[in-house]
């Protein structure tokens, strides 16, 4: 819907309202529903309606115990009786309640259980149910192919726009969905099999029965996906609070001193710190040849010195304001309140790289990546390991890497693809450069670990939320050399926010079956 009109409406609707109340009949009522607002600027229901009304708000269910009850809610004892083939439908239609439930329930464990937040609704259920009485009754035999595509690419799928995503509606339906529910072999999570054949209110009663307590493994995640993202609400909380706190009174007395000088500290210790810019004129002088790897480091000096000239611009600009030799303006503010709270302005982020650090963490990391530049600039060698989360673009130095050896073996870039081998040691442990490919370190696995011993994937061990990963090698082979079976492909992205934070597919070894860590949510990081 327009914003403007309904704003518009609203402002019609209280005056309406107001010249309504004198003199009506004393049981004329007014109801009016609305959906949550997306964001602050929806908030647009004037103050007069707020303030005259009782709200009343209809809370969604949350667990999968209140979430599995409603999703059955939508059927009777009627539904599960309209189809001919009884046991076949009645075992789908629970399973597909159970699907709905988790895909709408994942949703509280952020960006590891869904890249991106969808609007699955109780009507995605009910057509998909449809679906299933349609099919049944027009074949004799159970189209699981078919059902699965048509809920997860299409009822369900039609919501989802991240390729990950729907990798992850399509393989929890490939674990409901199967031939092996018919013969009572399905567990939906661990330790709550699929029921036989009930009537409606013996799976309500089931599910009060059998299904074991709220838990991240009734999703297929591991229990470290509910400390991370109860930590990720705490964070939140407390920012939120400390936004709150009164801008111009003292920070309190003694050690603290005022606000501004806590500023002024921060502030000239980051420009003594901060380093000059890349002298670009010499780095492309000191190039003897501009190999992909050559143009990726002047690439990223570039970047490098755009965000270094504005912190170092914004910074001195504030402190002449906050001397009194510049009028404060509405920028400097904003900067100040940023180094007072701890968090990267607005402008260093719009010029940097997706970050979720604090202000202290976010410049300690920005001085390394400028010293690993320093270090990789001086001859242009490529470095014994390459730190992938310390560059603005990764994904340009693997390219480099495919095209550094589709040139020396005069095979065709877009038929290449990338091999990673996990190996043994640590950074410290490599002294040069591999002939080939590159080694990188600086990973980290969320939603498992890697188990270096066997060289796989394995459970992560509780506690440790985002364990380091060794160095990986990275080569380029044609892909058709690929084999990919047991392997797992793993997406990597630059932050825990994931999503648009995409770099690389890498596949890793797994000797269970990959769908599990397709449900764990399992992905490469490169910052944590």
């Amino acid at each position: 819907q327009n914003i403007h009109l309904v704003a518009k409406w609203l402002s019609c609707l209280e005056k309406k309202l107001e010249q309504l109340s004198e003199g009506c009949h004393q049981d004329f009522r007014v109801f009016v529903s609305a959906e949550p607002a997306p964001c602050p600027e929806s908030h647009i229901i004037p103050q007069g309606i707020l303030e005259n009304s009782i709200k009343i708000t209809s809370e969604a269910p949350t667990g999968m115990h209140a979430n599995l009850h409603k999703a059955l809610d939508n059927f009777s004892q009627d539904t599960l009786e309209m189809c001919s083939q009884e046991k076949e439908f009645r075992s789908i239609l629970f399973a597909l309640c159970y699907f709905h439930a988790v895909v709408a329930e994942r949703r509280k464990f952020g960006p590891q259980g869904w890249n991106r937040p969808y609007p699955f609704s109780t009507g995605d259920l009910t057509i998909s149910v449809s679906v299933l009485h349609n099919y049944l009754q027009a074949s004799s035999k159970v189209p699981y192919d078919d059902l699965r595509y048509l809920v997860g690419e299409i009822m369900y799928g039609g919501h989802i726009t991240d390729d990950w995503d729907r990798r992850l509606c399509r393989t929890y339906l490939e674990e409901f969905i199967k031939p092996e529910m018919l013969e009572g072999e399905l567990c939906l999570a661990p330790g709550f099999p699929l029921p036989g054949n009930m009537d409606y209110n013996g799976y309500h009663q089931y599910i009060d029965d059998a299904l074991p307590p709220e838990s991240p493994y009734l999703y297929g995640l591991h229990p470290n996906a509910e400390i991370g993202f109860l930590t990720q609400h705490s964070e939140r909380l407390l920012r939120t609070v400390l936004e709150l706190q009164p801008r111009h009174s003292s920070t309190g007395q003694g050690a603290l001193g005022t606000r501004e000088e806590m500023v002024q500290a921060i502030l000239e210790e980051m420009l003594e710190k901060l380093t000059d810019e890349f002298n670009m004129a010499e780095l492309v002088a000191k190039v003897e040849e501009r190999t992909p790897y050559a143009v990726v480091a002047l690439q990223e000096c570039e970047r490098m010195n755009a965000l270094t000239a504005e912190l170092r611009r914004s910074l001195t600009e504030l402190e002449l304001g906050l001397k009194g030799e510049l009028t404060m303006t509405s920028d400097m503010e904003t900067l100040q309140n940023s180094l007072f709270l701890d968090t990267v302005p607005e402008s260093w982020l719009k010029r940097s790289y997706p970050s979720t650090a604090s202000l202290g963490s976010w410049f300690a990391d920005l001085l390394a990546r400028i010293s690993e530049l320093e270090a990789w600039t001086r001859d242009f060698s490529l470095p014994s390991t390459l730190w992938l989360g310390g560059f603005f673009n990764p994904q340009s130095i693997l390219t480099a890497i495919m095209q550094t050896t589709a040139r020396k073996n005069k095979w065709p870039l877009d038929k290449m693809t990338l091999q990673c081998d996990v190996t043994k040691k640590s950074r410290e442990d490599f002294a040069s450069a591999p002939r080939e490919g590159a080694y990188v370190h600086g990973l980290f696995m969320e939603g498992a670990r890697w188990d270096v011993q066997a060289g796989t994937i394995t459970d992560a061990r509780l506690q440790e939320l985002t364990p380091a990963m060794p160095v990986v090698f990275v080569k380029a082979i044609p892909g058709d050399k690929q084999d990919t079976r047991g392997l797992y492909p793993c997406p990597l992205y630059k932050t825990r926010q994931r999503g648009p934070t995409y770099v690389w597919t890498l596949n890793l070894k797994t000797k269970e079956n990959p769908s599990k860590w397709v449900l764990a949510g399992v992905a490469l990081l490169l910052q944590i």
